[in-house]
């Protein structure tokens, strides 16, 4: 167990306070809450499907279960491929035209090896559809009903994403990207094939309304490493021939085809992960090319998922000031009328094709995630999953700066019972991203540990998040660690001048992004007492070099590396770095693509030459994203430990 010192003071000043858990017990508390691979609602409204996030024998969140319940609040019943009672992995429920049918992803029969199962959806056993070998997901009906789609990697045992552990390089090293192309299974004899070119790396699709055709975000070439050059295509269902009618300034996520066929709505703006999407609504005119126009210019929220309803209108969930909220788009008009709005996240959103029934895993600060259906604003819990979820964390306050002439949002976490009389440590968590958010959602790992222990934890939005329109989430291009770092610094200031917070004993971490903010603030300015860097770049000009996934520079560096080497150069921390005195822990995955390790020994090899405290630690074939339990469990552990080594009382 580590102690907190802080709270050990508060102790001995008051008798009748408790000594803080155990770090052990805390994790293992927060282990105990599930997450939720998805959520569906039937066109009609009326039942609503999801997929609870079950452990394996090893802790990962590979298995799960899928619930079906009856609107507006009937009881969840299960719904598998499964005769032997065991758990699998089974997620993605998809509701048929009709509302009739469920299809859904099971490896009951194979396991390891996901297949496209069909039930009733008033209940009934499930039938098998395919027999196909690789990777399977993004189940979309036909508007026939008579059709299954889905994303597919034939004959692939590698997880897609650059998140996941990388394969290790052996031999002579080539780029020979696996392709995911679009399949079709039909939904009486299981018949299936592949429909798009075999080069062509899709990443999201929707079916036209006739059945013909194809939406698709797609790249020529890996689809780890060009997501942000990715356009919009159409692909013939038939013969699978396909053609750009759009190439976006910006990344575009989410196509979708309006109810009558003639346009393609999309998010398009800065990007920096795919699948983590953030945006403005824009619609492209299927007759293509030419026509795209933004339906939502000086919007400021960031659209993070679309859904078209029967009557043409087109609604949209996205982040919105630190929260998230629901909207809907009059195309012809582009008039926007808000339907709610909230301090919470919103995810797995859907909606009916009729009426006003919405899904969405709700969850925020206070609650944990759960599923809810029903008009905005007035859902229902359909799921208890998480009745039983301990909160180790106090007040969490929306704070509101100014910095350089722009507005800042950010969240302050209390921790539990705090004492006003005393002043307390602070560690900021920065998000990753760039492109991202610090939502008003349940915490996890240290920014709920953290609190725990004793320790405020600051949770800035500064330029370059989601929430605040396009312009915000764009105005560090060219920038990284200038405005963003300045909009930080400033929100401390907010943090101290609202809360009992002792100024001198400040600390800083994040993962991947945040890492890098960790590593660059550190070199910037000697306000942090101890830093702990996950995942971060120390030179932007080696990582150019050593990442899987470098297109995602251009568009915030403006140029590759060869062409303009000054525009990273400022924003290295390498290049600072005798400046750095503050004590920095610095944390890697061994098989990251996406931040290769070298950068996490270039920051500590320079801070163990020049004297100060430091220490690497890499996590054995674990990726961009840790995964183990027992992994997450020791970084929460080290990095709690070394806030107490640095931020206790009296330094």
């Amino acid at each position: 167990m580590v102690s907190s010192a802080l709270l050990l003071t508060a102790l001995l000043a008051s008798p009748n306070a408790s000594a803080p858990p155990s770090i052990d017990s805390v994790f293992a508390s927060l282990q105990k809450v599930r997450g939720f691979h998805d959520a569906a609602i039937s066109p009609d409204g009326l039942r609503v499907a999801w997929s609870e996030k079950l452990a394996d024998a090893a802790g990962l969140e590979r298995r799960g279960a899928i619930r079906v319940a009856e609107l507006p609040s009937g009881p969840p019943r299960p719904l598998s491929a499964a005769a032997d009672g065991k758990p699998h992995r089974e997620k993605e429920p998809v509701f048929s035209p009709d509302g009739r049918s469920i299809a859904f992803l099971s490896d009951a029969a194979t396991p390891g090896q996901l297949q496209v199962w069909i039930a009733p959806a008033a209940g009934g056993p499930a039938r098998r559809l395919t027999h196909v070998k690789g990777q399977l997901q993004e189940l979309r009906w036909s508007p026939s009903g008579a059709a299954l789609a889905f994303l597919f990697v034939e004959g692939s045992a590698q997880e897609t994403g650059a998140l996941v552990a990388h394969a290790r390089d052996s031999g002579p090293v080539e780029e020979k990207p696996e392709v995911q192309r679009i399949a079709v299974a039909d939904a009486a004899s299981g018949r299936t094939r592949s429909v798009s070119p075999p080069d062509l790396f899709v990443y999201d699709y929707d079916w036209s309304p006739d059945g013909r055709t194809f939406a698709a975000e797609a790249v020529f070439g890996s689809g780890t490493n060009n997501y942000w050059v990715a356009e919009l295509y159409l692909v013939d269902a038939g013969s699978g021939t396909a053609r750009s009618i759009w190439k976006p300034p910006l990344q575009i996520a989410c196509p979708r085809f309006s109810p009558d066929g003639r346009a393609i709505a999309v998010i398009h703006g800065i990007m920096s992960d795919e699948g983590s999407n953030g945006g403005d609504v824009w619609e492209v005119p299927a007759s293509g090319p030419g026509g795209a126009r933004n339906l939502t210019p000086g919007m400021r929220w960031s659209a993070a998922s679309l859904v078209w309803r029967s009557a043409g209108e087109l609604l949209f969930a996205g982040h919105a000031d630190g929260g998230y909220g629901v909207a809907s788009i009059d195309p012809a008009t582009g008039r926007l009328t808000t339907r709610f709005t909230g301090a919470e996240k919103l995810g797995r959103f859907g909606a009916a094709r009729t009426g006003e029934a919405m899904v969405a895993v709700r969850e925020s600060f206070q609650d944990p995630p759960e599923v809810w259906a029903g008009p905005a604003g007035a859902w229902k819990k359909l799921s208890s999953v998480n009745a039983r979820a301990k909160r180790f964390w106090g007040e969490a306050k929306s704070l509101h700066w100014q910095s350089a002439g722009a507005s800042v949002q950010g969240w302050l976490l209390y921790p539990p019972g705090y004492d006003p009389s005393l002043r307390y440590p602070m560690v900021v968590v920065v998000h990753g991203g760039p492109s991202g958010a610090s939502t008003a959602s349940w915490p996890s790992r240290w920014t709920s540990v953290l609190p725990s222990q004793g320790y405020f934890v600051f949770l800035p939005n500064p330029r370059g998040s989601f929430g605040f329109g396009e312009a915000f989430a764009a105005a560090n291009v060219k920038d990284f660690g200038g405005g963003d770092l300045a909009d930080i610094l400033s929100g401390i200031d907010a943090a101290l001048a609202s809360a009992p917070i002792d100024g001198g004993r400040l600390g800083i971490t994040g993962w991947s992004y945040g890492g890098y903010m960790t590593m660059w603030a550190v070199t910037q300015t000697d306000r942090f007492a101890a830093g702990v860097a996950g995942a971060g770049i120390a030179s932007w000009q080696s990582y150019y070099g050593q990442n899987k996934i470098d297109t995602w520079m251009l568009p915030f560096f403006g140029a590759s590396v060869y062409n303009d080497p000054k525009v990273y150069a400022k924003s290295s921390p390498i290049e600072f770095i005798k400046r750095v005195k503050t004590p920095t822990l610095v944390l890697h995955g061994e098989r990251d693509s996406e931040v290769p390790t070298p950068q996490g020994y270039e920051f500590w090899h320079a801070l163990k030459t020049l004297g100060v405290p430091t220490q690497l630690v890499i996590y054995a074939d674990e990726g961009h994203a840790i995964r183990k339990p027992e992994n997450q469990l020791d970084i929460v552990r080290r990095s709690t430990a070394w806030f107490e080594r640095y931020l206790r009382p009296g330094r």
